[in-house]
């Protein structure tokens, strides 16, 4: 009977359909070849080795495969993996949900509160421009992760991101007047865009010719200059504009190429944080036993978080 990833146990032998997110081809000393398989399902991941691969099927796999394997679950450095013993492509029908983790949140709740955040922005310039963002990139938003690891790492994951911050931006507006709404809900809408171009797609996501040459934050700059000069946006908001989206990681360091020099370029930045890192301790406390600590979190300073014990 077919089983999830999370319910694997060490010292099993196991039948598995999965989802090859990555395959990468190793050499043994005896100058054997195999494979180091990189697998999925909508409850997780975990490595296997295909130590005795036939020959012939050195080059059948690759990554957005759906497989179908056979072999013993072992513990390695305190993590499962698999010893393969047999690997085929699936010939049974499937489920793609059932090899992806979604976001949990409907798309229809998520669309719900991104358009009406959207279409509340009173600045005619800064919605105009938003809009025809969104109209152009809709399909793909909604289906695309916001990164392919740590954080949103899932199908919807970048609507999912941005639904967060918008909340956490709705709310920090009505606490600090200072803050333009209209600028920085635009800026929270905007920012990840560019990760439709930065990344191939919502299933075994992995980094474009243009994402690795260029990176999201310059795509969606070069992006919202162009449609600026489009819609003969002022000069100052197009600016800020740009200014929100080439400082949201905050830090040079962190790939910005300047650093937040408005108050809504700081905010975005924070909240952008807190969300991405609060969804990485979620994943971390899911997989963590109470009164135990999590594996280490290396975007997090490769710190290990403590989950405490329930009390009735």
């Amino acid at each position: 009977m077919k089983k999830w990833i999370n319910e694997l146990k060490d010292g099993e032998r196991t039948y598995l359909l999965v989802l090859l997110h990555d395959v990468a081809r190793g050499i043994t000393n005896k100058g054997v070849p195999y494979l180091s398989l990189n697998m999925q399902d909508k409850t997780g991941t975990i490595e296997g080795k295909y130590w005795n691969i036939p020959q012939e099927d050195l080059n059948l796999f690759h990554p957005g495969m759906i497989i179908e394997i056979k072999g013993d679950v072992l513990s390695y450095k305190d993590q499962l993996q698999i010893k393969v013993f047999q690997a085929r492509p699936a010939t049974k029908e499937y489920d793609i949900r059932d090899f992806v983790k979604s976001a949990p949140l409907t798309k229809d709740d998520m669309k719900k509160k991104i358009e009406d955040a959207l279409h509340h922005i009173q600045n005619e310039q800064i919605r105009s421009l938003c809009h025809i963002v969104y109209e152009e990139v809709e399909k793909d938003f909604y289906e695309y992760p916001a990164a392919t690891k740590n954080h949103h790492d899932m199908v919807g994951g970048l609507a999912m991101h941005v639904y967060g911050m918008m909340n956490l931006a709705s709310s920090i507006c009505e606490l600090y007047p200072l803050l333009d709404r209209d600028l920085l809900m635009a800026g929270v809408f905007l920012h990840d865009i560019g990760k439709l171009v930065e990344l191939s797609g919502p299933i075994a996501s992995e980094y474009t010719m243009e994402g690795k040459l260029l990176g999201h934050i310059s795509i969606m700059h070069a992006k919202v200059s162009e449609l600026a000069k489009s819609i003969s946006m002022d000069k100052e908001t197009e600016v800020l504009l740009r200014h929100m989206i080439l400082s949201h990681h905050g830090l040079k360091e962190y790939g910005s190429p300047v650093q937040p020099m408005i108050p809504e370029a700081e905010v975005l930045y924070y909240i952008d944080n807190l969300d991405a890192k609060m969804h990485m301790l979620e994943k971390a406390m899911d997989k963590t036993e109470e009164g135990h600590f999590s594996t280490r979190i290396y975007a997090m300073d490769n710190r290990s978080f403590y989950k405490k014990k329930q009390t009735s």
